[in-house]
């Protein structure tokens, strides 16, 4: 029997918990702060796979084994890891508090409303793209990506000028709490640019990433946790937005995009000569981070303002690409609805950073070959197809004719996954809630 026992924020260990153990497995600082059974062995974690080794030796010899772990050991803990390897019949799980539940108990929150995200031991741009996408995020750390890495990824977001230190709409604070349950712990509320210019140290449990304005007061009861629900439909109707002159993606062409960029949360994704924003604030509505390049100083005032009509959060940038898209952060996805002559320099530039998918709208036949090629060079897959829909319209006389709307030729270009051995890394990190590291 393996006995995982959850600490580390302020509950001691359940009496009797190590009584009988033969080996006993965890972090440095949990094993320093118990007494070991007489003549049980123990392991300081480092790398998993030499310990579940071990593990295994007195397993078959049905010796029992205690693993100490942080919080809650089966909230992006070691328990996944056990499990897989020794089967759920043979753990024994005692759950303590988990540092994102003691965080924000500390600051007077409820937390059914917040997304959790791990960079532990990952890269942390999804972590970034989800403190973009959400209000209420809590982030476990790991190191290189702490709240210095956070906060340097956060600060120039949501518009906030790089000359001044003035919040903008949807401006973050970090609450970074360390040690949680020690004598040491610390519960600190910083700006993403004062956690990025100190050194934050070993002790860091959780990062709270809370905009203000929308989690001062809790919300109504809710019935699912884990942040906002998945809206009900999507390639909402032009009148659901702000536009000039009929200058907006209609909603069949942006079905089909949306189909392509396949916006999620934990992307970022970027609308590039954004126009009224509508691809921007509906993929930020399917969850993911979004960035709208509009050149227009009217068109970003009507970005931000379907934005907040919508609920959703756009970082606007008021520039032309491609020099406007040089200081972005790299995205999974990108959709380009505008660039003139410059088109064929604007999907090169995008195609050259997207992680996964570039999706390009033109009305012009003379700009697909180029866009196509600009595609094909950067290399990406290349399909596309031209669009053109018949909507119902009224006639006199309580009849209805159809009417027909612009061509449009939709390209799109699939990023061709390079891999030396064509397997997925699968690869084991250690346990950034369930074992101290």
């Amino acid at each position: 029997m393996i006995t995982v026992v959850g600490t580390g924020t302020g509950a001691p260990l359940p009496p009797g918990v190590l009584t009988g153990a033969r080996l006993v497995v965890g972090g440095r600082r949990h094993l320093e702060a118990v007494r070991l059974p007489e003549g049980a062995e123990r392991i300081v974690l480092g790398p998993l796979a030499p310990a579940l080794d071990t593990i295994e030796e007195y397993v078959g010899t049905d010796r029992p084994v205690t693993v100490l772990a942080s919080g809650d050991p089966g909230f992006f803990g070691i328990v996944r890891v056990l499990a897989e390897r020794f089967g759920t019949k043979t753990l024994d799980v005692r759950p303590g508090v988990s540092s994102v539940a003691a965080a924000f108990a500390r600051i007077g929150l409820p937390w059914d409303d917040a997304v959790v995200v791990s960079a532990h031991g990952r890269e942390p741009r999804t972590a970034v793209n989800v403190c973009r996408a959400r209000p209420k995020v809590a982030v476990l750390t790991g190191p290189g990506a702490g709240p210095a890495e956070l906060g340097a990824a956060l600060r120039h977001a949501f518009g906030t000028p790089q000359a001044t230190s003035a919040p903008a709409a949807g401006a973050r604070v970090l609450v970074v709490a360390s040690a949680l349950g020690s004598a040491r712990e610390r519960v600190e509320w910083v700006t993403p640019a004062e956690a990025a210019a100190r050194d934050w140290g070993p002790d860091v449990s959780v990062v709270l990433c809370l905009d203000e304005t929308r989690t001062r007061v809790p919300g109504a009861a809710r019935t699912v946790a884990g942040g906002r629900a998945e809206p009900a439909g999507w390639a909402l109707d032009e009148d659901e937005f702000a536009h000039r002159d009929s200058m907006i993606t209609k909603f069949e062409v942006r079905a089909l995009a949306l189909a392509r960029l396949g916006p999620r949360l934990g992307d970022l994704v970027w609308d590039v000569g954004a126009g009224s924003g509508s691809v921007a604030v509906e993929c930020a509505r399917l969850g993911a981070a979004a960035v709208a390049v509009e050149k227009a100083a009217d068109g970003v005032a009507r970005i931000a303002a379907n934005a907040r009509a919508h609920g959703v959060y756009v970082d606007v940038v008021h520039g032309s690409a491609p020099e406007a898209l040089a200081a972005l952060p790299d995205p999974d996805a990108v959709f380009v609805g505008g660039g003139g002559r410059e088109l064929p320099a604007v999907v090169d530039a995008c195609a050259r950073r997207a992680r996964r998918t570039v999706v390009v709208a033109m009305a012009a036949l003379d700009r697909v070959p180029a866009a196509r090629a600009a595609l094909t060079g950067a290399g990406f897959s290349c399909d596309g197809v031209l669009l053109q829909s018949s909507r119902l319209a009224p006639l006199p006389g309580e009849v209805t004719r159809l009417a027909a709307t612009n061509p449009v030729f939709l390209l799109w270009g699939s990023r061709i996954p390079v891999s030396e051995d064509g397997c997925e890394d699968g690869s084991t990190d250690g346990s950034e809630e369930g074992v101290a590291q």
